[in-house]
């Protein structure tokens, strides 16, 4: 016999992005507000605020990664789309294995909706999280489904 789920699994989360902090990136000039994290899926969505001249560093979309870019620009600095701008009311995705630096020169606010964490490439070799833990440790587990 199949259980019956629990009701309050069911309901709607309603976010109030406006109320919440802006929690402090570990990358210079970058503030996020998770909307919805779900760590056994991996699964987020994230308000990310960078300021003028703000960078995120060499990383992978380990699966499609979903932006939308609310205001300011966001640029790819380093990549094989070297140069690409996605302005104020566009939308971009990235496939999976796709790798670049991203880059607000005048500052940016967007909306970005991970599948799976992205992977961070240090430069002392090791591959880590957003948060910066191992990346394999944190979410092999995911894709390993």
């Amino acid at each position: 016999m199949n259980a019956k789920p629990n009701t309050d699994d069911l309901r709607s989360r309603h976010v109030r992005p406006q109320g919440m902090p802006w929690d402090t990136m570990r990358f210079p000039g970058c503030e996020c507000k998770t909307l919805l994290s779900d760590p056994k899926s991996g699964l987020a969505t994230v308000l990310i605020k960078m300021a003028p001249g703000a960078t995120l560093p060499d990383h992978e979309h380990v699966l499609i990664e979903q932006t939308y870019v609310l205001e300011g620009s966001l640029v790819d600095k380093e990549g094989p789309d070297k140069g690409l701008e996605v302005k104020a009311g566009e939308f971009v995705w990235r496939p999976a294995g796709s790798r670049h630096v991203a880059w607000c020169p005048n500052g940016g606010t967007m909306i970005a909706i991970f599948q799976v964490p992205n992977k961070f490439f240090e430069r002392d070799g090791k591959v880590a999280d957003v948060g910066g833990k191992d990346w394999a440790s944190s979410w092999d587990h995911v894709l390993s489904k």
